[in-house]
């Protein structure tokens, strides 16, 4: 992912801002009492960006990728909307429990940018992803960087067409949806009284999009290295801002490592689920790596 791309890391400020004020009472009014689970991986499965990863002769590389992560971001849908029996394909052969996190055709988001013809393409989308069965996780939704506020009849229109059967998250990248104090409340209603969550992203470029806010109790966080060694303290950080999130009531984690240059995203999240286990308790599969975290790209 290149989005958020800077030359310079090293001159970023990585700090996690405080928590929206209404974060919490979303958290404390939609909790369950459940245990939080937690779903970590990476955009994409194939071997050409995932080094330091497969065995050599892996053939299958969903199928291998699947014993070793929960779940995948997966960005290929974005691109086309696929045949029928390529979604049952990818259910069969993963294995209990593994969940497709799929991303919203461009034809609704880019394309047709969510106009009237959007919703056909909705229909279309709507009418095979769901074939992943129980293995279908959130849908989501990003907006692309010139989308602001003026189209806002369109995101309403959106909304109130979703079918509310299947969970989605949107991810808004124009700077007026957060620095217009009005515009953020409106929004952040919106998606709140509809159940949507609302992705936060994590990228050196664009610090303006760290807003902070959950509107459900989910936390949709697409979180973006930049090949850098400060990946690894940022990572930390959001250790501590998840047991933060837990601990006001936070049930659903979705945690999805993308680089600029996708080499280490396995080594990341196999950090940082080694993190997850250890400070927080939970019992995740840690990914096998032919290298260990925080080596490779930064000896």
């Amino acid at each position: 992912m290149k989005f958020g791309k800077v030359d310079h890391p090293e001159h970023i400020d990585f700090t996690i801002p405080p928590d929206h004020p209404d974060t919490e009472v979303v958290l404390s009014k939609t909790k369950t009492g459940s245990k939080a689970k937690v779903y970590v991986g990476c955009a994409k499965w194939n071997r050409q960006d995932l080094k330091n990863f497969y065995p050599r002769g892996t053939k299958d590389e969903l199928g291998y990728y699947s014993t070793q992560f929960n779940s995948i971001e997966l960005n290929a849908t974005f691109y086309r909307i696929f045949p029928a029996d390529t979604y049952e394909k990818w259910r069969d052969k993963t294995p209990e429990g593994f969940k497709f996190f799929p991303k919203m055709t461009n034809e609704v988001s880019h394309l047709r940018r969510m106009n009237e013809k959007a919703l056909e393409a909705v229909d279309r989308y709507l009418a095979v992803t769901p074939l992943l069965g129980d293995k279908l996780g959130t849908i989501f939704l990003q907006m692309h960087n010139n989308f602001g506020p003026k189209n806002w009849d369109r995101v309403v229109r959106f909304v109130e067409y979703w079918p509310k059967e299947f969970p989605l998250a949107m991810e808004f990248r124009h700077t007026d949806w957060f620095n217009d104090e009005k515009v953020a409340k409106e929004l952040y209603h919106l998606v709140e009284e509809n159940n949507i969550a609302n992705i936060l992203v994590d990228t050196a470029g664009r610090r303006d999009l760290m807003h902070m806010r959950l509107t459900n109790n989910e936390a949709f966080v697409r979180y973006v290295g930049a090949n850098h060694p400060s990946d690894y303290p940022r990572l930390d950080d959001w250790i501590e801002r998840l047991s933060s999130w837990i601990s006001m009531g936070l049930e659903n984690i979705h945690f999805f490592v993308h680089q600029n240059l996708e080499v280490e995203s396995p080594l990341l999240s196999a950090y940082f689920i080694e993190q997850l286990n250890s400070k927080l308790g939970f019992e995740l599969h840690i990914p096998k790596t032919t290298l260990p975290p925080q080596k490779g790209l930064f000896d």
